[in-house]
């Protein structure tokens, strides 16, 4: 923070740090920006062409860039208020404003919706590696079914031998290179899905996506709701705000990495949604990636392009599982041992908690049937909470006395369209599983 000529902190990013970059800052940015985007881009993209069909094309470009700009400014707020306090962690940030019901409470958010990411990652990697329903999974095509490329047995496979090693990383910082991977990867989906999209127009495969939502009555209204939540939970990606902040040092550069990271996220989310609803219409399912079975191909190379586009986002998934695993563990250790030291330093309590979550993260997977749920859920109740409630109420509290007029606004703003929007969303979908969907 910048001193005024009268002794008093300007509570403000500095703007001595908004200018130009060193090269090895720009290094550190181009690293957050991997981690950002990484922890951003998990399960949301495969539900992203679902709301689109639910939406129409026009609203829900409009809602993906709402919705990314009310992100930054909810991110903004955080950072602005942990640079001129002593906060560490989002729980610590809370702390300041409301006091330990504060903390506790955005604790439990955090292990509520990171958990449900965590259990949507496998249920997605399942689906791809061993199918839903009468959809085949990538193992199952070329081997046949068995009991070894079981939905079970696959999810466990990946348990052991891949999530467990990248999840005893002790450094998020450390994970930098896997997340540039993981956003590899996700471009590399969203190019194949253009390619094949761009492929199936000129061969006139496709049908005409709708611009504008198709309400017949009153309930349909009330069901564009449902879309939102999904949206919301893509965007969300405040707990692992303060680990990248604090490893990367710099608040202008944190500031310049999420805005990058919401553009990138911004753009890809779009594109896969427009694609993905061009190749399969109104017969898009919660998760994309089940649509990409054999039956969507009629020739070798496309059958082909339906592995790779499976494969390459099962393996982002995989990758993208540690950041938000080291934001879920950090926050479960902060709640239940609070006076213990630091977790990277006690080997047996941080290989224990490693371990309890992704046992209790596999045996969720195989008993919950679909992503969509889990979508509606967190993005309804704890992730409103984490990416707009908490920021704004911060906002209003302004414990340091630094929020503007403007900000107030923006704050309240943000907090009333998160209730409203939750609460029709959440009415809707109770009206809709008493049976009285038309």
């Amino acid at each position: 923070m910048a001193l005024a000529k009268n002794g008093a902190e300007i509570p403000l990013l500095p703007k001595t740090e908004q200018t130009l970059f060193t090269r090895e800052n720009q290094q550190l940015i181009l690293r957050a920006v991997f981690n950002v985007s990484t922890s951003i881009i998990g399960a949301g993209i495969m539900s992203v062409p679902a709301t689109l069909k639910v939406l129409g094309v026009i609203p829900g470009f409009v809602l993906i860039i709402l919705v990314a700009l009310l992100v930054d400014i909810s991110v903004e707020f955080m950072l602005r208020f942990t640079y001129r306090g002593e906060s560490k962690t989002y729980a610590a940030l809370m702390n300041e404003s409301f006091g330990k019901i504060g903390s506790v409470a955005v604790q439990i958010c955090i292990m509520i919706t990171n958990l449900g990411c965590l259990i949507m990652y496998l249920i997605i990697i399942g689906d791809v590696l061993s199918g839903q329903g009468e959809h085949l999974g990538v193992l199952q095509e070329w081997f046949g079914i068995h009991w070894w490329n079981s939905r079970n047995f696959a999810i466990l496979f990946i348990v052991l031998f891949v999530m467990l090693p990248l999840v005893l990383y002790r450094r998020i910082e450390s994970l930098w290179l896997s997340s540039a991977l993981a956003v590899l990867l996700a471009i590399v989906f969203v190019v194949i899905c253009s390619v094949m999209a761009i492929t199936a127009i000129l061969k006139g495969q496709t049908v005409s996506p709708r611009m504008l939502p198709k309400m017949d009555d009153e309930t349909s209204f009330f069901n564009l709701f449902t879309a939102v939540p999904v949206i919301v939970t893509a965007f969300t990606f405040h707990f692992n705000v303060h680990p990248i902040a604090t490893e990367l040092g710099k608040p202008a550069a944190m500031s310049s990495a999420v805005k990058t990271s919401l553009v990138l996220c911004a753009a890809i989310y779009f594109s896969i949604g427009i694609f993905g609803y061009l190749l399969f219409g109104d017969s898009i399912m919660p998760d994309i990636l089940v649509n990409f079975d054999k039956s969507s191909g009629t020739s070798a190379i496309s059958s082909m392009l339906n592995v790779v586009v499976r494969l390459s986002y099962a393996f982002h998934l995989m990758l993208v599982f540690p950041l938000l695993n080291f934001s879920l563990r950090t926050n479960l250790d902060e709640l239940v041992f609070p006076k213990k030291p630091f977790l990277a330093t006690d080997t047996k309590r941080f290989v224990c908690l490693s371990l309890v979550l992704l046992a209790f993260s596999y045996v969720a997977a195989i008993f919950i049937p679909s992503i969509w749920y889990i979508f509606q859920f967190m993005g309804t109740t704890t992730g409103v909470c984490i990416a707009f409630i908490f920021p704004g109420a911060i906002a209003l509290r302004d414990v340091h006395g630094i929020s503007s007029r403007k900000d107030k606004i923006i704050a309240v703003i943000m907090i009333v369209q998160a209730v409203v929007t939750s609460f029709v969303t959440i009415a809707t979908n109770i009206y809709n599983m008493s049976g009285n969907t038309p």
